[in-house]
């Protein structure tokens, strides 16, 4: 039975019994499989919930069935007994990942383990039968160390306040701290040339200014990481090629002062960078991460113009995003999947109208314009871009830090020949339900792509917007 199974457990202090609250399992399916050598308890009312919130076509809805397969699946050559000496981890892996070497084991509440709760907790409430569970454990189990493990930071301090151990569900998180983030830019040393040019190489080809620079610092970068040296003589460079301690070096193009597109020049560092990024074919994926301010559906959205329209590079602009409102939602919307999104899009429509102003150009004249962008434009819900792909396209997510790494995962494999895809997102405003800035899906993308030669990232830093907005972003 399970008390027989725990008592092994006593023996060996290291490990430890997780208790995984619904939302847990509701935002990973996969974390039955996470805890490696130690156990999980699930308890009878994690089931009910799960069971309750499997119809519908939602995400969680769908990592809910996920569990119930995985669950199924596990349990499909148990009996009883052995469901009740709880399942092997050894046997509890996402397909495709080796089995654990040593594991604990997975437990079912299969029989009354309620502890007794303050009068003012009534255990008929999901949560509050939960934390009986626990407090059951921890009363026949007092040598096992009974950790409960929730995304819900409520039920965590009630369950500190019960003297409960509780902790967040930390398996999803990309980094421990948002500060490790690479931010895609780098101040080189006033020595560097010093230092990295003993062996300097310079050419020029087509058109383009290249180093071959050696020395320790190379090690540290990634591709197409954007370098800069402060000094008498501004230099701007990205890095093409690393070997070792060896890399090639491209000068950057000059967005600031020459070569605007599409009327937009750079108006600092940070935006140069992005611009090269965004107009460099190579580069199929960017993610631009900044405050509200700094510029990034001004880029975007320009470069992609430029890139259509000018270049035909691209078939057409796509741009979707999550529609998670800032206040009480309005309810359904009238209309086609575009008009449905439209509202959603306001910071779309507020950059095409500045893109399609220009000097002497008569009111009719701007009107036409914006007609013909629009063409080009298609505005899309994330709710129906499974089964998708996209050819030749330029596909914005905008608000990408509300997106889990799951759902990130689905939109940038849609992308198909000749497509780019930019994301643009600002990880101190998640709205998205129990994501954070250390999990959410664009902290996810920017550093799984960090390696890869063709994609590129650069944080945004200054505020363009107006002196209003940027007093307000810094002292409210």
């Amino acid at each position: 039975m399970v008390r027989e199974t725990l008592v092994n457990v006593k023996s060996e202090p290291s490990r430890r019994l997780f208790v995984l609250d619904t939302n847990v399992l509701m935002h990973d399916p996969t974390a039955i499989f996470r805890f490696q050598e130690h156990d999980v308890f699930i308890p009878m009312v994690v089931l009910e919930e799960l069971d309750a919130a499997k119809k519908g076509l939602s995400e969680v809805a769908r990592n809910v069935r996920q569990v119930s397969r995985f669950l199924d699946e596990l349990m499909r050559d148990h009996d009883k007994e052995s469901i009740d000496r709880g399942l092997p981890v050894s046997e509890l892996r996402a397909p495709g990942e080796p089995a654990p070497a040593t594991g604990g084991r997975l437990f079912f509440q299969t029989r009354h383990v309620l502890g007794e709760l303050p009068q003012n907790l009534p255990g008929n409430k999901p949560d509050n039968s939960i934390l009986a569970t626990v407090m059951g454990l921890q009363k026949q189990f007092p040598d096992v160390a009974v950790i409960l493990v929730s995304k819900d930071i409520n039920l965590r301090i009630k369950a500190s306040v019960l003297g409960i151990r509780a902790e967040d569900y930390y398996n999803d998180q990309v980094l421990e701290d948002v500060d490790l983030l690479f931010s895609g830019t780098e101040a080189l040393p006033a020595d560097f040339w010093d230092s990295h040019g003993r062996e300097l190489d310079s050419w020029q080809e087509s058109g383009r200014t290249l180093y071959r620079v050696t020395g320790p610092l190379v090690a540290g970068w990634s591709p197409n990481q954007c370098l800069f040296l402060e000094g008498a003589e501004d230099f701007e460079a990205i890095v093409r090629e690393i070997n070792q301690e060896q890399a090639v070096i491209e000068r950057l193009r000059d967005y600031r002062s020459q070569h605007p597109v599409w009327g937009v020049h750079a108006r600092n560092r940070e935006q140069n960078f992005a611009l090269n990024l965004l107009m460099d074919p190579e580069i199929d994926f960017v993610s631009l991460m900044g405050a509200a301010g700094t510029g990034k559906t001004m880029l975007a959205l320009a470069a992609g113009l430029a890139q259509s329209l000018e270049e035909n590079r691209y078939r057409e602009i796509i741009v979707t995003r999550v529609t998670i409102p800032v206040g009480e939602d309005i309810g359904f919307l009238p209309g086609t999947e575009e008009e449905k999104m439209t509202p959603w899009m306001g910071a779309l429509m507020d950059n095409l109208e500045v893109l399609t102003e220009g000097d002497g150009t008569s009111e009719w004249g701007r009107a036409a314009t914006q007609d013909l962008l629009r063409n080009r434009i298609k505005i899309r819900s994330l709710n129906f871009m499974r089964g998708r792909t996209f050819l030749n396209k330029y596909l914005i997510i905008d608000e990408a830090q509300n997106l889990t790494a799951k759902q990130m995962k689905t939109l940038i494999t849609r992308a198909g020949p000749g497509t780019k895809i930019v994301c643009l997102g600002n990880i101190s405003q998640i709205d998205t339900p129990y994501l954070t800035e250390t999990s959410s899906g664009l902290t996810y993308a920017v550093d799984r792509f960090r390696t890869w030669e063709h994609s590129g990232h650069v944080t945004l830093l200054r505020g363009e917007r107006s002196r209003l907005a940027d007093f307000a972003s810094e002292y409210l």
